[in-house]
């Protein structure tokens, strides 16, 4: 498949090769909540068909420090604690202790997004401001400082857990096996993919990662020494997310 000049596929890179969204018609919206975000531009609420986990792409962030590890180890590892950690102890415990299933906590899986511009990632790059989230370590580094694992969902293998937002909040709900598909159709429908997760259970391996992706030439060099894995530089996914 034909790159851009980001070295992203064609279709991946909305900069070089904007998708212009065909015509809708008018959409009633109901009043948002004082302090709920705007839904992202571009984004419809009408129905969709139902999403294929196999293309719906996850995008697992980590500090770029914590990336020689992962390679070394050919597989993100949720039992490996990173090198660099963003969350607090707080955040630790919460994930630790809310179940996924009877016996299996939101620790025991790698988390991925399911956006680029997934809310919390958003809050990373603005700064970490919440200090009850995010570690010192988090507030100290630059968006620049993270690379960007981006997997399928359905390359995550069959006992991938999809949440519908925060993974440790007390009313998030899973979807697994069959339910996945509806759950991520849904997610789409109502401009919720920013608040949700997928979970892996227990380790991802290199081979599910299709890129990297990173902020500039800078980091795009060191981690291509390292890796034969294919790495993009694609800024859109680093910048603040008040612009």
């Amino acid at each position: 498949m034909p790159e851009c000049i980001h070295g992203l596929d064609v279709p991946l890179c909305d900069s070089c090769y904007p998708k212009t969204p065909a015509a809708q018609p008018p959409v009633s919206r109901t009043p948002r909540a004082p302090g709920a975000r705007a839904p992202r531009a571009g984004a419809v609420t009408t129905s969709r068909k139902s999403i294929d986990p196999a293309q719906q792409r996850a995008y697992h962030v980590t500090h770029v420090r914590n990336l020689e590890a992962i390679l070394a180890a050919g597989a993100i590892d949720a039992a490996v604690a990173p090198v660099v950690d963003v969350s607090t102890d707080l955040t630790r415990e919460l994930r630790l202790t809310a179940e996924v299933a009877p016996g299996r906590s939101v620790a025991d899986f790698v988390p991925f997004y399911l956006s680029p511009t997934a809310t919390l990632w958003g809050d990373l790059r603005d700064g970490a401001q919440d200090e009850t989230r995010w570690s010192s370590a988090a507030r100290t580094a630059a968006s620049a400082d993270f690379v960007v694992l981006v997997a399928t969902v359905g390359a995550l293998g069959p006992d991938a857990v999809v949440a519908d937002g925060d993974a440790a909040a007390s009313f998030t709900r899973f979807a697994t096996g069959d339910e996945i598909t509806r759950a991520l159709t849904r997610l789409h429908d109502t401009e919720g993919l920013d608040a949700g997760e997928v979970l892996a259970p227990g380790s991802v391996p290199l081979t599910a990662v299709q890129l990297i992706g990173v902020a500039n030439d800078r980091v795009r060099d060191a981690v291509r020494g390292l890796t034969s894995t294919k790495v993009a530089v694609y800024p859109p996914w680093f910048q603040p997310a008040d612009l």
